[in-house]
């Protein structure tokens, strides 16, 4: 519908959308959960959120942390670890599969630019244009469908001759059942059900939300992105600066409010995906993923048929399978 690559085209012709690369931060997560969930986690698997430092066979550490220090001390559910973005939980789950999972799903859901198979790529270090990192959100949202992204649909003569028109290819790439869990969960951003020791990333403006979205916001020192997507629309926001000056704390309101003022404003229709047959909704604690009858605290968590009692304690098979 519409692309903008900066402020005043009269003062600077480089479009920031297509030809500036930046870093993505955690706005990279859905693609790593959906992952996850194709390799046998579930959204209400759990890790243990706390100060970690994972060491290596080659003797080098990693010591990641969370935005604000802010951490569970416990163990937390995929859901809630989307919800408030914590970067223990990610990279758990990104050692856990294997680094090149990442890569190889990105690329699968039509990313081309450059991805290293890295323990930091799960708190999205790569650098990708917006156009790029788009495919692959186009496809989560399309239910799994690989489309091709293009700026022309059409061109007529004069008389209303056709001259040109898009051929709409699409590849299923993506399983459909686990895009729909993935997306639900993705809901969880601005549901205040896991209000808990964090507080959801999107929590701020979700009086705002005109319906039901699946969304994810992303930082990094010098980036702020939201995305957000329903089953007929998708939009994507990044701020900063063109020399990379540092952001403040308030700057990651800037793109979060853009984007739900234009969604506001679009005239569309809101729809949500129909789910699929194969797919059961049961009521568990958003944060823990046991069993509640407190209201407040409960979210619906989604799982393919059966594999509600997969869900085992991650985080004591991952300590069998990684050293940290």
């Amino acid at each position: 519908m519409a692309l903008t690559g900066g402020i005043d085209y009269a003062l600077s012709q480089y479009n920031r959308a297509i030809s500036s690369k930046r870093q993505v931060g955690s706005s990279i997560k859905p693609l790593l959960y959906y992952a996850a969930l194709e390799n046998g986690m579930v959204s209400s698997s759990t890790f243990l959120s706390e100060p970690t430092t994972f060491m290596f066979s080659t003797n080098n550490t990693y010591s990641p942390s969370n935005y604000n220090q802010k951490y569970a001390n416990k163990n937390i559910t995929m859901a809630a670890a989307l919800a408030y973005s914590d970067n223990i939980y990610a990279v758990k789950t990104h050692l856990f599969l294997g680094e090149d999972v990442l890569v190889n799903t990105a690329k699968r859901m039509g990313i081309n630019g450059d991805l290293q198979a890295v323990p930091s790529l799960a708190l999205g270090t790569c650098e990708l244009s917006m156009l790029d990192f788009a495919r692959a959100y186009t496809t989560l949202a399309s239910g799994g469908y690989k489309k091709e992204l293009s700026f022309i649909r059409r061109v007529e003569d004069m008389h209303g001759n056709v001259l040109y028109k898009k051929d709409d290819k699409q590849e299923m790439v993506l399983n459909g059942s686990y895009t729909y869990i993935l997306n639900e969960m993705m809901t969880s951003t601005y549901n205040s059900a896991f209000i808990d020791y964090s507080t959801p990333t999107v929590m701020s403006i979700a009086s705002k939300i005109p319906g039901k979205f699946a969304i994810k916001t992303g930082s990094s020192g010098t980036d702020c992105w939201m995305v957000g997507y329903n089953s007929n629309v998708l939009m994507m926001v990044w701020n900063g600066y063109d020399d990379n000056q540092q952001l403040e704390v308030k700057d990651g309101t800037y793109s979060k409010n853009i984007w739900v003022d234009t969604i506001e404003k679009l005239d569309i229709s809101y729809e949500w995906y129909e789910m699929p047959s194969n797919v059961i909704g049961v009521p568990l604690n958003a944060i823990t993923g046991e069993e509640t009858n407190d209201e407040d605290n409960m979210n619906i968590f989604y799982y393919v048929n059966g594999s509600e009692y997969n869900n085992q304690d991650t985080e004591f098979v991952y300590k069998e399978k990684t050293t940290y």
